[in-house]
């Protein structure tokens, strides 16, 4: 058995180890101002993000206009000519909007297929984002990297085209847009995307492809990136999941492949009030630099035509910036081999006596306990936090302001797990027969993930050094400390890194994931925590350090400035009954909005049977009885409604009589359209002439200078007509009507929902005279004035 200070030696190795590979992730600089004007700077690209994340800048916001301004201006500065694209688009999911795309085309001496930089300049709306991160901070990489690419006067033989696209947080459609409407779409031949989920944290390397991804795995590894992060782990879950990106759009509708590179740490300042330039990483946006500048001198010299491939190939990068791929075909066969290596390494063992069958069956116990106890302790143990923390409820992202300290106390937990464990059912000496148990564990989990999941491939390699490592002992029959920790840094290397990406990227609600990782990672280092004295101690060292992590973590779970309580009110007034309430998301009231909602929190009534689209599908939970306030209501005008053979055919202008942002649009689900168009264009992708729809919800407009909303499609002639719209404004908190007291400094609008509006919901209808004498009868599809409605009236309703 090995001595005490062997093992405080053993444990600072593996600590140093996690420490180079944490640092050897991303830079660890800022690139300053007195860099070489042919350089990325990363300050100059901060005085950009500045610029840009003043204010925020959703669409259909004065500030909107003012910074698509300032990039025409910027290219033209760096000596680019520039050209809008602007025009309506409707995508799948009801989503209208006008967008304004902002572009420039560098020539480059060859006709062959363009490289397009893509970032969207439009801001979160409702939320009052600033948009620094998401995503002032990809166009201010772009707008640095091509200045200085220019600059250098770098050679390239493909034209380069800017993209900053628009209502990319809508629903993508100025990425839509460019790709269905723009003659320069048809010369792209690949996209670099660069996007923000957060507002730290490495960038993460990710694909787009419809076919197979080897061209472009070879090609990203050549352009020799400097701080790659990445692997195929990543890509096969991202195909898996509803992607979300303007590159999506390029994929799915131009089949244009591209990469995307995005940071998501810190998510909590996702979408909201805190995404400015303060919270913003100065080293994350260094990284997007690195990524840019080898990417963007390489591909606009490269033949685009060959970046298309059938194979898929496992990829992932390792310290230092190495990036390693191999076939898919390879991951089923290396497994094998894994498996007869250790199975030949057994029976030697067996042979030479160092091996016991029984040992190596007894081997399973700690480690199946472990997994076991540390992921029922992390799940349950979550749920707990949030009954006594019921605030963590209010980040709708699923990530708290402290959630990192959850993770090291969860993860600090389970080490403790492990060893109690192992320190009543394992021995220094037998060591190395239960290493077998992790071992065939691993591949066990490995052969499953070859047919499931096969870009998790990659995880074999830290397990051929545990069959290696193992067959040196069983051969040698000899303890090497040194040996043993070389062989562990490819498990620390690759697997580590995924015990805090899983809940950064999942949310919290995956820390059990986190916690029964950190068992399988235990196992594959058994070689040298197994072999410490005293594991009792380390179990107490452990615990005692989960502890702290938990008391730091409760000390840190109030609000304060800069780590804002989200909260959220808005103003319905009910048009069809004159009546009006306060409402809410909140499920934990505040201060602040029980002033408007009251302190005896009544559920909110009738206020959810019109669905409002949002990220989760928040609805209202709380309401209270508002004072009817003078809000200009819309104007409905019947421009057409006339009957032909067995359809009607309709024309409706809806007319905003107030500055105003958003139409929600509903129908009675019984009814059926046809030839349906809004503002002039269709569905996007729609086959067929019947507007195919899931529930009551029609469509969802974002309004660019008070711009009409103009519906015109057919139904048939027997069908009920039972429409609804809600008029919104973003304005609660600055319109003089209402007088809103502002939130503390400690809070902030919640994000992904319609926040801090003025709404207005009313029946889409004809306005019928009132039944009094009057001289003469109205001619039919005569136009009538009355109140504040001016329509058509052809037979009533």
């Amino acid at each position: 058995m090995k001595k005490n200070p062997t093992s405080i030696l053993a444990f600072l190795c593996v600590i140093a180890i996690l420490a180079i590979i944490y640092a050897t992730m991303m830079p660890q600089w800022v690139s300053k101002n007195e860099e070489a004007l042919a350089e990325f700077s990363t300050e100059r690209a901060l005085n950009q993000v500045k610029i840009i994340a003043q204010k925020p800048h959703y669409v259909g916001s004065t500030n909107h206009e003012l910074v698509a301004n300032y990039l025409k201006l910027e290219l033209n500065r760096i000596g680019l000519e520039t050209t809008i694209q602007e025009g309506f688009t409707l995508n799948s999911k009801g989503l209208l909007v006008k967008s304004k795309n902002i572009l420039a085309r560098i020539k480059g001496t060859d006709n062959s297929k363009a490289l397009l930089l893509l970032s969207h300049y439009d801001s979160a709306p409702h939320s009052f984002s600033k948009g620094a991160s998401d995503d002032a901070s990809g166009v201010a990489t772009i707008l640095e990297g091509i200045r200085a690419f220019l600059y250098a006067k770098q050679p390239h033989k493909n034209d380069i085209i800017i993209l900053f696209s628009d209502a990319e947080e809508l629903g993508l459609n100025g990425a839509a847009l460019f790709v269905n409407q723009h003659p320069w779409a048809k010369d792209v031949g690949l996209v670099l995307n660069f996007e923000a989920r957060g507002s730290s944290g490495p960038s993460y390397m990710l694909m787009e492809t419809n076919k197979g991804n080897e061209a472009l795995v070879k090609e990203f590894s050549n352009a020799k990136t400097k701080f790659p992060v990445s692997n195929s782990l990543m890509y096969s879950i991202y195909k898996m999941l509803p992607n979300d990106t303007d590159l999506t759009v390029f994929r799915e509708q131009g089949n244009i492949q591209g990469f995307n590179f995005a940071f998501i740490d810190g998510h909590f300042n996702y979408h909201t009030q805190q995404d400015d330039l303060q919270h913003l990483n100065t080293t994350t946006l260094t990284h997007q630099g690195t990524y840019l500048m080898p990417l963007l001198k390489y591909f606009s010299n490269f033949d685009l035509n060959k970046t298309t491939a059938t194979g898929d190939n496992v990829y992932f990068n390792v310290p230092f910036g190495f990036f390693i791929s191999y076939p898919f075909a390879w991951v089923a066969p290396m497994t094998i081999i894994a498996l007869g290596l250790l199975i030949l390494f057994i029976f030697i063992g067996k042979a030479k006596r160092v091996i016991s069958f029984r040992e190596i069956f007894r081997g399973f116990v700690p480690l199946l306990g472990a997994v076991i106890i540390a992921g029922l302790v992390t799940f349950l143990g979550w749920k707990i936090l949030l009954e006594v923390y019921p605030q963590y409820n209010d980040l709708l992202n699923g990530f708290t302001y402290n959630g990192h300290a959850y993770i090291g106390a969860f993860v600090t937990l389970s080490i403790a797990i492990c060893f109690a464990f192992y320190h009543h059912f394992s021995e220094g000496k037998i060591t190395m027969n239960h290493f077998v148990a992790p071992l065939l564990l691993w591949i066990t989990i490995n052969a499953f993930l070859a047919n499931s999941l096969t870009g998790a491939g990659f995880l074999i390699i830290p397990v051929y050094f545990g069959v290696l490592l193992f067959g040196i002992f069983v051969i040698t029959q000899h303890y090497s400390l040194g040996l043993n920790l070389l062989f562990s840094i490819p498990a620390l290397a690759i697997v580590a890194p995924f015990i805090i990406m899983f809940p950064v990227g999942l949310g919290l609600k995956i820390l059990y994931g986190s916690a029964v990782l950190t068992v399988l990672l235990f196992g594959l280092l058994l070689p040298v925590f197994g072999a410490f004295s005293k594991k009792g101690i380390w179990t107490m060292l452990f615990f005692g350090i989960s502890i702290a992590f938990f008391v730091y973590a409760g000390i840190h779970s109030d609000y304060e400035k800069g780590k804002a309580k989200s909260n959220s009110l808005l103003y319905v007034y009910n048009a069809n009954t004159d009546s009006a309430l306060w409402t809410t998301y909140d499920v934990n009231l505040d201060d602040w909005t029980k002033s408007y909602l009251g302190q005896t929190n009544q559920k909110a009534v009738g206020l959810n049977s019109l669905p409002i689209t949002s990220k989760y599908n928040s609805a209202f939970t709380y309401s209270a009885i508002a004072p009817n306030v003078a809000v200009p209501k819309p104007t409905v005008t019947f421009i057409k409604d006339s009957v032909v053979g067995n359809n009607r055919y309709l024309k409706i202008k809806i007319t905003p009589n107030r500055k105003v942002n958003r139409y929600d649009i509903y129908a009675n689900t019984k009814m059926t359209f046809y030839n349906f168009k809004a503002n002039g264009v269709s569905t996007s992708g729609q086959i067929g002439n019947r507007l195919e729809r899931d529930d009551s919800k029609i469509l969802c407009y974002y309004v660019v200078g008070n711009e009409p909303l103009v519906l015109e499609f057919y139904i048939r002639k027997s069908s009920i007509f039972d429409m609804d719209l809600i008029e919104s404004s973003f304005d609660l908190m600055t319109n003089p009507l209402f007088n809103i007291k502002p939130r503390s400094d400690w809070m902030m609008p919640t994000p992904f929902v319609l926040n801090d509006a003025v709404l207005i919901q009313q029946k889409i209808k004809r306005y019928t005279a009132p039944l009094k004498p009057i001289e003469t009868a109205p001619a039919k599809d005569s136009i009538i004035v009355a109140k504040d409605t001016l329509t058509k009236v052809a037979t009533p309703e």
